[in-house]
């Protein structure tokens, strides 16, 4: 990149338990419809160190927003007009894997899309060609590198690995389902991962997730899933992602843009 060019910035997408972030030196918010909608809040344009960010609250702020009716097309595509093309998705998801007890911080590498009814694609309506794009890794691996980095560096309990089941919600879910997820493969269950990731693919965008586990997955102990106990998993674990964001985001804000992706 030219020394003279603007870092562009990164894009952090906060999902329950991170709706600001205290460190943002915030320069301004915007509000930016866009041809698919009104996104879940205004954007919020500042940095991080010498880094440009631009956060928005996936679920509004207050969090008011479910997962299900969440515009995720409306809040990709407002990143991206932006100028953002690397998104980091902070997701709260439940514990499947036995190592992934709450307040665990995961950055996964797969993920299995159980979700339904949501506008989950911008190749749509009165199109040219039909256009089928590569998912093979949803993760961007070089920005899941930079995310590995910095929470070996700052010495924060993670997990490199991980499949995130996302399910529909907004209810939590069985756990006769949650067996199920768990044949087929699934490390992590979350309600955002989809069709966020699949939508900043279709665009050329740099998506990678850093979870946050808020609490066992249902039937993984005896005890039934309490906000309470979320809350405070949160309360333990929000401080470590927030940490690996300030000291990835830099790192993040210098990977070379993808190039767009081409019709298939």
């Amino acid at each position: 990149m030219n020394p003279s060019e603007q870092t562009p910035p990164v894009g952090i997408i906060g999902g329950t338990g991170l709706t600001t972030l205290k460190d943002l030196a915030i320069e301004r918010e915007q509000a930016t419809p866009n041809q698919w909608g009104e996104p879940s809040d205004k954007l919020v344009f500042g940095s991080l160190g010498k880094q440009p960010v631009i956060f928005l609250a996936r679920h509004g702020n207050p969090h008011r927003i479910p997962p299900h009716q969440v515009n995720y097309r409306a809040n990709i595509q407002a990143l991206y007009d932006a100028g953002v093309r690397t998104v980091v998705g902070v997701n709260a998801v439940g514990g499947i894997h036995s190592e992934m007890g709450p307040a665990q911080v995961v950055v996964p590498d797969q993920l299995i899309d159980y979700t339904w009814g949501r506008a989950s694609t911008f190749f749509e309506g009165d199109l040219e060609h039909v256009t089928h794009i590569d998912f093979t890794h949803p993760y961007d691996d070089s920005a899941r590198e930079q995310l590995i980095a910095a929470a070996r560096e700052l010495d924060v309990s993670f997990s490199d690995f991980g499949v995130y089941g996302a399910t529909q919600g907004p209810r939590l879910e069985t756990a006769a389902e949650i067996r199920r997820l768990e044949r087929d493969g699934c490390d992590l269950v979350g309600m955002t991962g989809m069709p966020e990731a699949v939508l900043a693919a279709e665009l050329g965008m740099r998506y990678v997730c850093l979870g946050l586990v808020v609490n066992w997955a249902a039937g993984k102990t005896e005890d039934i899933i309490t906000m309470a106990e979320i809350e405070e998993a949160i309360n333990q674990g929000m401080s470590g992602v927030k940490q690996i964001l300030e000291q990835s985001v830099a790192g993040l804000g210098q990977l070379t843009p993808l190039p767009a992706p081409s019709a298939q």
